[in-house]
């Protein structure tokens, strides 16, 4: 048996370790800079601007067994938010028992109500196991998009108040 429910404060530890998890899934062991502190004044902080929720489980080893950490995003031209999925993971151990499912069927259910016009998210073209579980249920790429990021050096430099460009007001 399973419960999903928003996550608390006593769930930051399990999540920031199953958010290790997948960046080593994903094959970027290193890259997680995330602290149980950063993460709990992020989710629950004066001014949250992400959420979480999360699947408890009394058949598998960790009592939670899988979260879904998300923001809200705005289409201007649909003129309402939406929602971004950030992560998504479940411990292997508990895959295959619904559990992404009821994730994604939450956050789903959270637009609907709402109103919003989108719930979408990335996934790494790698990652076949995920694209064919979204694939599942009537998910798909966006054609004809790319996702650009700046970050790192990139961000620094172009973000420094000394690359501001002529002709550009803030």
């Amino acid at each position: 048996m399973s419960l999903l429910r928003a996550a608390v404060p006593a769930d930051v530890p399990a999540i920031l370790g199953m958010i290790h998890d997948l960046a080593v899934y994903e094959k970027e062991p290193d890259a997680v800079k995330n602290t149980v502190e950063m993460l709990h004044a992020n989710l629950f902080g004066d001014n949250p601007q992400i959420f979480a929720h999360v699947v408890e489980s009394d058949t598998a080893g960790e009592p939670i067994v899988g979260f879904a950490l998300w923001f809200l995003n705005y289409s201007t031209w649909e003129g309402t938010h939406g929602i971004y999925l950030e992560d998504l993971y479940v411990r292997p151990e508990a895959r295959g028992g619904g559990h992404g499912r009821k994730l994604l069927q939450k956050l789903a259910q959270i637009a609907v109500e709402r109103g919003y016009a989108r719930f979408e998210w990335s996934v790494l073209d790698w990652n076949e196991p995920s694209i064919n579980f979204y694939k599942s249920f009537g998910a798909g790429p966006m054609d004809g998009w790319h996702v650009y990021r700046l970050d790192g050096d990139a961000l620094t430099t172009f973000g420094a108040p000394a690359a501001s460009h002529v002709g550009v007001k803030a």
